[in-house]
């Protein structure tokens, strides 16, 4: 999970993700990276790793939420983790969902969820539908919800995708979901509740949303050079 300034939901998301990591075993862990924040977002972490053995808090330099998965992404490779979960620290996932995965780990390299139930207003599925179709105009695929932050990755296969995409990548999961089907990875879509976040602001408004379509544009345009 990437966080940034998630002092008031940090807490709570610990709670409820931990039981998935002693109920999987098998020498999982969470992994929560704070990107660089401003609040107290990282000292709750590291008080908290206290209380959760397998729970793993790292800090960096602030460089945004996609380049922050990508840090994550590449600490659980290094660690030679076999499948990789990610998820958003603000509490708009449900746990509960994340078994549906689980269960067909086996059969799919990459398993994503689609917010099918969103309950995190207009705005944001706005940049949804942008994004869908900066991904069809650049790449030429459909991809049915690019940016969704619920997604189960076979190491293997991420690691392949990982090749292509720039350090610090303004829209990783973007990239990541449209390259996989680019590259015809085995891929499977399942509905997920998306709730509103449950702290902090809600930073996404009109003027934003154009900028992160152009920046998605100049973005995904360098990767496809590659």
């Amino acid at each position: 999970m990437p966080a940034y300034n998630e002092e008031a939901n940090i807490e709570k998301t610990i709670e409820e993700w931990y039981p998935i990591i002693t109920q999987i075993g098998n020498g999982s862990k969470l992994v929560i990276v704070d990107d660089g924040s401003k609040d107290s977002t990282y000292e709750t972490m590291k008080v908290l790793q206290e209380r959760y053995p397998n729970f793993i808090p790292l800090t960096k330099l602030n460089s945004g939420h996609g380049a922050t998965c990508l840090y994550a992404y590449r600490y659980a490779l290094l660690n030679q983790s076999e499948y990789i979960f990610q998820t958003d620290s603000d509490g708009q996932t449900c746990p509960s969902e994340f078994w549906a995965m689980w269960n067909d780990r086996n059969k799919y390299g990459f398993i994503i969820g689609s917010r099918t139930d969103r309950q995190d207003g207009f705005s944001r599925i706005i940049v949804t539908k942008v994004l869908q179709l900066v991904v069809w105009l650049t790449f030429g695929v459909f991809v049915e919800d690019a940016n969704t932050p619920f997604r189960l990755m076979k190491s293997d296969c991420l690691k392949r995708i990982m090749e292509y995409i720039p350090n610090n990548f303004f829209l990783s999961n973007v990239a990541i979901s449209a390259l996989a089907v680019l590259m015809k990875e085995k891929i499977k879509w399942i509905p997920i509740t998306f709730k509103p976040r449950q702290g902090g602001v809600n930073s996404i408004n009109l003027k934003r949303i154009f900028k992160i379509g152009m920046k998605a544009v100049s973005d995904f345009r360098m990767i496809k050079k590659i």
